[in-house]
């Protein structure tokens, strides 16, 4: 057994390593490699400073209101273990982003911000934070598929019956997330159901607690997370390619947001698979592939990078050991 100064050097020694890892990952795979820095410099050569500055700084506004959302909806989801403040909801959520830059899947996240919970509850808060997570993507895959259909008929000339089968294929797709989340019991009960799970059914249960009002709420705070950050990429494409329509812009922007979310990623290499997207999606509107690159590249820096050095300040507000919470 560990002894109350090893524990806390542990404990110590733990927080120090993914604080380092952080700010490594954060080093290599973005600064240490200038060239989107440098594309978004040329890019932005022609507007005045004003400009920038204003649109920019909406971006940040953005950003804050942003994860300010996500922090009421984590608040909102773990109503059902425990009481926590909005100040503590602003912890979890941003350690958690520390620590999500660079696990696979942003799986990281969810350790981030359960460790801010009373140890009994974390396992039942990830669980909670699964049912948030699940939410978010409905609203990704469901957005995204009706903009590809979209896509499909303005950009690609396909055969009527190819179009009417995606257009189908889309609805079908769309509809099984939404059932699927709205009766979030289903997969409670499938998982109740495997021998092997049904041991660990009182963790299960924490999602079949979440009715369907619970459910709507939820749902609203994805929304506005989702139209939040889509409205931060029409601001800087916009500010960089005018001449590109309002509703273009958005819509691509969903179909990036679909590509990205079905590939299995660490948030720091999703710079290639956004640039790569949004490259080709937009070369049907514009030529300026480096300024959506650039665009792609500077909202990524913003919604994710600097949270996550935000959040570096609440590692070591963690209790890894204490367990008199």
């Amino acid at each position: 057994m560990l002894t109350s100064i090893a524990k806390k050097f542990f404990s110590y020694l733990l927080k120090a390593t993914i604080l380092v890892l952080a700010f490594v990952f954060i080093y290599h795979q973005y600064l240490s490699k200038g060239n989107n820095l440098k594309a978004f410099e040329k890019a932005i050569d022609r507007l005045s400073h004003k400009q920038v500055v204003i649109v920019m700084s909406a971006v940040i506004l953005l950003m804050l209101a942003n994860w300010l959302v996500e922090c009421l909806k984590w608040q909102h989801l773990t109503r059902k273990l425990v009481k926590i403040s909005l100040w503590e909801c602003i912890e979890g959520v941003f350690c958690g982003l520390t620590w999500a830059i660079f696990t696979p899947n942003r799986i990281g996240e969810y350790g981030g911000r359960v460790m801010f919970l009373p140890p009994r509850k974390r396992i039942h808060g990830v669980f909670a934070m699964a049912v948030g997570s699940f939410g978010q993507n409905v609203i990704t895959n469901v957005l995204g598929a009706t903009a590809l259909v979209w896509f499909c008929f303005t950009f690609l000339h396909l055969n009527g019956w190819i179009l009417a089968a995606i257009t189908l294929l889309a609805a079908a797709f769309s509809t099984l997330f939404l059932v699927a989340f709205f009766n979030i019991k289903w997969l409670v009960k499938l998982l109740n159901s495997i021998s092997f799970l049904r041991k660990y059914h009182r963790f299960f249960d924490i999602m079949a607690d979440y009715q369907f009002k619970d459910l709507v709420n939820i749902m609203a705070y994805c929304l506005t997370r989702f139209f939040i950050f889509s409205f931060q990429y029409y601001l800087v494409i916009h500010l960089l390619i005018p001449e590109i329509p309002f509703v273009d812009v958005i819509l691509m922007v969903f179909i990036v947001f679909f590509i990205q979310s079905a590939l299995p990623s660490l948030d720091l290499l999703d710079v290639p698979v956004r640039a790569t997207a949004s490259a080709t999606l937009f070369a049907y509107v514009t030529t300026q592939q480096v300024a959506v690159i650039a665009a792609f590249t500077s909202i990524w820096l913003i919604n994710l990078i600097i949270p996550a050095i935000l959040g570096s300040v609440f590692i070591f507000n963690l209790k890894f050991f204490d367990r008199n919470l």
